[in-house]
Order: C-alpha cells, then structure tokens, then sequence
C-alpha cells in the first residue's frame, strides 16, 4: 500500500466529508478511495471512520491519526516548497472557516487580491458562525471573534479590533428624537439581534461609571443575519447595535447616526486560529500573512 497516497486519501475524506467527493477532487475512482481506506485501516487495526447514509464522522482514532498525516503532509509540502523547481510558492488547497459577517463584509471584496498572489492555492472558504473543529473537520486555520479559550493543540492569533456602535438612521432619528442615555432606550424601537444557534437575543453592554450595564431590546423586530440587520438600520425600522466594521461604511454616507457615544464598550477581538504544528503549511502562513496584512489596514479594525 501506498502509505503516503493513503494519506492523502484520508486526509481529503476528511475535507470533503463525503467519499465520492473526495475521489472527484482526487481525479480517481470512488470505488479506489473506498479501497485504499479500507486498506488503511485493515493495515492500522482500527476503524478511522464512521460512515452512514448521511455523513461521516472521525472515531477517536481517527482524530489521532488526522492529526498526525496533516503534521506529515504539511512537513512535506513546506520542505517541497523550499526548492527552485516549486519556485518557493505555496500551492495546495486551503480550507479556511470565517465568522459570516466578517467573510462578506472584509474578505471576500479583497479575495482577488489573495488569488493573484497566490494561484496556485485552491482555497474553500467556509462561512459560518457555529463551533467547528479545526482538525476533524480538516480545516487550516479559522477566524473567530471574542475570546476565544486557551488550548494546548491551538494557536491564537489577534488580527485586531472592533467597537460596538448604536446607531439609527437620520430618518429614524427625526421622527422619534435621539435618545440621551440607556434609560431612555426603553421608549424606542430597538431592534434585536437573535443567535442562529438557539435564537438568544443579544444584550446590549455599555459601559456606565466603570461598570457594565446591560440592555435586552424589546422592539417588534429580531433578525439573525448581520447584513439584514444593518439593512434594518438604514430603512428607518428602529435602533441597532452592530460591529463597527459594519456600521461604520454606512455612518460615513450618512446613511446611519451614531447615538449614545458617551457609553463606551468593550472592545471585541478578532483573531485567527490554527493548529499548533512545529511546521506550518505554506498556504496556511501565506493565508495568515495575507489576512493580517487586511485587518492591519482596514481602518474599521485597530489593536
């Protein structure tokens, strides 16, 4: 058996998360893919790989061995594109997990810029906001925002900041006035932001006298997309609470206002994460470079 192709049969399994797919990304047949990972495991002694008709999962020893072929194929790639002949470019395929709001609204304007740097790397940027597992799910690194805990298998990289912002359109504004506290909040229509996951609405956190003070909006409207619920904003429908990074290109056209300045708030760090590898990909570095490079000079990010 060829071990080093069993790897990375494996290794795009996990990627893909379906058999067929895998064989289809790797130019070969899915009875061959089915092959080489039963053959994997028979040589093992261990079933890596839990299929049933809607999905595959890792055993614990999957897991294991996952993270081990990526520490040796990643060993591998940044050793070949140390040569002439691969001309020091990083080139592979990348996946990439990204907070949704923060792929549409910063990366994917500026991903043409990634491509021409870098094409020879194939890069499958997922969008979404739910826990995922960097390993399992066979990404190469994530971005995330808010403190995220200390692990022993995970780096964490701080790309930057941004603030929370109340605003309301200038619309909004005139007909029902400003509000000139937290207090008065409760006489307006606030419109809240609801977690995709489990549906809780975000408090609002303001910092008052040096101490934090919380408010649920209670207005007529949730939404759970932050696009949607910027948009809410511009049209008049009531107050809003965003990230800066979000709000702040419709503050500068005047399409929103913002109030209660005099409250500050935490700050929100954003950061990326990857596995703690002695030797890290080139497309992953390259990626991480790239992305830090953006937030460094996106004036709606500081720290």
């Amino acid at each position: 058996m060829d071990r080093l192709q069993a790897m990375q049969v494996f290794q795009r399994i996990v990627e893909t998360n379906n058999l067929s797919r895998a064989a289809e990304t790797l130019g070969l047949p899915a009875s061959s893919v089915t092959t080489i990972l039963k053959r994997l495991e028979a040589e093992l002694g261990t079933r890596l790989v839990q299929r049933t008709t809607r999905k595959l999962s890792l055993t614990p020893e999957g897991v294991a061995y996952l993270q081990h072929t990526k520490r040796i194929l990643d060993d591998l790639e940044s050793v070949e594109a140390s040569f002439p002949g691969r001309g020091g470019k990083p080139s592979g395929h990348l996946k990439v997990d990204v907070v949704m709001s923060i792929g549409r609204q910063i990366i994917l304007p500026r991903l043409g810029g990634f491509r021409e740097r870098y094409p020879d790397v194939t890069l499958t940027l997922r969008l979404g906001d739910r826990v995922v597992n960097l390993v399992e799910e066979g990404l190469g690194c994530a971005i995330r925002t808010g403190q995220l805990p200390d692990s022993p298998t995970l780096v964490t990289r701080k790309l930057g900041e941004f603030q929370w912002i109340t605003c309301a359109s200038p619309a909004y504004l005139e007909e029902f006035g400003e509000p000139r506290d937290i207090d008065a909040l409760r006489k307006h229509e606030c419109i809240g932001y609801a977690l995709s996951r489990g549906g809780r609405v975000l408090d609002w956190e303001f910092l008052a006298g040096g101490e934090v003070t919380r408010f649920t909006p209670r207005g007529h409207l949730l939404v759970n997309d932050t696009e949607s619920y910027v948009d809410c904003g511009t049209a008049g429908l009531g107050i809003v609470r965003a990230g800066s990074y979000l709000v702040n290109p419709q503050i500068r056209a005047d399409r929103l206002h913002p109030i209660l300045t005099q409250y500050a708030a935490p700050s929100v760090p954003v950061s990326v994460v990857y596995a703690q590898n002695r030797h890290l990909a080139p497309a992953v570095r390259a990626f991480i470079d790239w992305i830090s490079d953006l937030f460094t000079r996106n004036q709606d990010f500081h720290g």
